[in-house]
């Protein structure tokens, strides 16, 4: 699943069609507990998963799966040039960093040339609004101009969780300046049947603005 709308990448197909994925080497970036690699693994590709995160990889090795985990930073990834034909990265690692640029640079060295790299992350449209799924998410709070960080803070001041916020124009000159080609820039709509909230995703905001940003990136 590629967000919380359920687009499923068997239907959508960004990666590349099912059966082209058999026999490939792919990386997905912020993997998590690597519910992405695993599902690759299913499909016949030779996936590693990687995260900055030692304890999100000791649940993945947790749950099971026959493929690498390496605990790394994503802005430096531990892989020789052209080491991969696809990447991917499912709400993993770009949200999170200051610099997306040095991450996306990271990405297209490591993968071959013709390689694509799909990633998903919250739509910039979201920041503008207040994170609820119901009507009183609906109202425009702050600017979608604001880049000014999200921060959660422990009760000693240290930062647990910071997101980055880029417009969707941020995102495109990011994927460029990296070297990419933006292939596709995919904003799923909401299913019929998705009748799920979580967080501010929800059947009614669903409806009326979109969630989530997917790009489609190739290097030549």
């Amino acid at each position: 699943m590629w967000g919380p709308e359920g687009l499923d990448e068997l239907e959508a197909e960004l990666l590349g069609p099912p059966e082209a994925l058999k026999g490939k080497d792919v990386l997905e970036i912020g993997a998590g507990a690597a519910q992405c690699a695993r599902w690759l693994a299913a499909q016949g590709a030779r996936p590693v998963a990687l995260d900055i995160s030692h304890r999100q990889l000791q649940h993945a090795l947790r749950i099971g799966g026959a493929f690498p985990l390496v605990c790394a930073d994503a802005g430096a990834l531990p892989f020789a040039d052209g080491s991969f034909d696809l990447a991917c990265s499912a709400y993993g690692a770009l949200p999170f960093v200051a610099e997306p640029v040095l991450v996306l640079r990271e990405v297209r060295r490591v993968l071959r040339p013709g390689g694509r790299f799909v990633f998903s992350v919250t739509h910039p449209i979201r920041w503008a609004l207040p994170d609820e799924p119901g009507p009183e998410g609906l109202t425009v709070s702050s600017s979608y101009f604001d880049r000014t960080p999200y921060v959660e803070q422990d009760d000693q001041g240290r930062a647990v969780y910071v997101e980055h916020h880029r417009t969707l124009g941020d995102r495109v000159r990011d994927v460029v300046a990296a070297g990419f080609k933006l292939v596709d820039l995919v904003e799923p709509e909401w299913p019929a049947w998705n009748t799920s909230e979580w967080g501010g995703w929800s059947p009614l905001r669903g409806n009326l603005i979109p969630g989530t940003a997917i790009f489609v990136c190739e290097r030549d």
